[in-house]
């Protein structure tokens, strides 16, 4: 059975006087023993030096510095496997980059806090760090894996943090952090990184920011001009979506009424309304709500809105109505598992069992470990 603790996969051996790795590489010193990474966690320990891989030791060695921080030899161990190889934080972080797009998410972890160990003080690993977490916890959302997705965005917004109070200003780290507090709705927060992110880059132009620079920069002001003009950074609009995010629905009902009064074409509110009423089952009141938000400005270009709207008129009855809207749906989002789904059940509601199977077999290509289509999978 493999281990829940990672440094249980290494053990320590005494190097000899005269052991070295390369010529390129600094002197060994024999006092500080290295550590040794098992090829399988039932092997024997293997103290002869002379028997064991010089990839043995670098995987300990990184297996040290990404689960243990506080090792009084870390300063050593990331001199010598720099030394040994140069460029390894740059060929890692393209392998974490790579693993984490294919969604092996255990391994791009692993790999992404190897990188963080070998150079602590690099903020640009720590945020993309922040964005791997951020990231981890959409997909685990999207299998429903709820509480597993609030600890990875916690985990994300720790590294976050580390950018932004730092005193290296990192332009990206704003902007990624701004997009990370809308997932969250709390607009004030992603206001303030999106003009953060505008004050550090307006004395320069869109060559010396890179790639997507300009669109950068338009982006983050639609998105402050967006907030500002909607009023999204009212208090009421933030206890709503927290207390209905938190379960206490009636409560988020009551805030997000009083906010309709006075900001009655906002279509964020009206989905908000709308959501708390569905969570509640409440679902005539909640499609009118959805409904509504696509009247107003911006709310018709939302696959949410209208894949919330679609499972009301699933529950009302309308299944013609709900086919039309899941469809337009995927129109926008044509990746959206949700959407996709929600098309499978309403294929089954409708018994097309054929046309269903096809539904949930796209959700797992696009999400192999989509709990959901595994289940109906089974079941079909």
């Amino acid at each position: 059975m493999a281990s829940a603790n990672p440094l249980d996969s290494i053990y320590f051996v005494k190097i000899p006087a005269d052991a070295k790795f390369s010529s390129e590489a600094m002197k060994i010193d024999s006092s500080v023993e290295l550590p040794v990474q098992k090829k399988n966690l039932d092997d024997p320990v293997e103290e002869d030096f002379a028997k064991l891989s010089e990839e043995q030791i670098l995987s300990g060695i990184l297996t040290v510095l990404a689960y243990d921080r506080e090792n009084k030899n870390s300063a050593y161990y990331r001199k010598l496997i720099t030394d040994i190889r140069p460029n390894i934080k740059k060929e890692l972080a393209e392998a974490a980059i790579l693993k984490a797009h294919d969604e092996e998410w255990e391994l791009a972890e692993e790999i992404w806090l190897a990188v963080h160990g070998i150079d602590p003080e690099d903020y640009a690993i720590i945020l993309n760090l922040a964005i791997f977490y951020d990231q981890k916890a959409d997909s685990f959302r999207r299998n429903t894996l709820n509480e597993d997705a609030d600890a990875f965005d916690d985990l994300a917004l720790t590294y976050y943090k580390k950018v932004l109070d730092s005193d290296r200003e990192l332009p990206d780290g704003y902007f990624n952090a701004g997009f990370f507090y809308l997932k969250k709705s709390e607009y004030g927060e992603a206001k303030a990184c999106f003009e953060s992110f505008l004050a550090l880059t307006s004395d320069k132009s869109d060559e010396e920011l890179g790639e997507n620079g300009g669109y950068k920069k338009e982006r983050a002001q639609e998105i402050i001009n967006k907030i500002s003009n909607r009023n999204l950074e009212s208090d009421r609009f933030h206890d709503a979506y927290k207390y209905i995010s938190s379960g206490q629905e009636e409560k988020g009902l009551e805030e997000i009424r009083k906010f309709l009064v006075d900001n009655p074409a906002v279509w964020n509110a009206w989905f908000l309304l709308g959501w708390g009423l569905r969570r509640l089952g409440r679902f005539a009141d909640a499609k009118a709500a959805f409904l509504k938000a696509r009247e107003c400005e911006g709310g018709d270009e939302n696959a949410d809105t209208l894949n919330e709207l679609a499972i009301c008129q699933m529950e009302t009855g309308d299944t013609e109505e709900a086919y039309d809207t899941l469809k337009e749906a995927l129109s926008m989002d044509c990746e959206n598992t949700k959407v996709i789904s929600n098309l499978g059940f309403l294929s089954l509601k409708l018994g097309k069992t054929d046309e269903a199977k096809k539904y949930f077999e796209v959700v797992l290509e696009l999400d192999p470990e989509d709990k959901i289509a595994k289940e109906e999978l089974k079941k079909l």
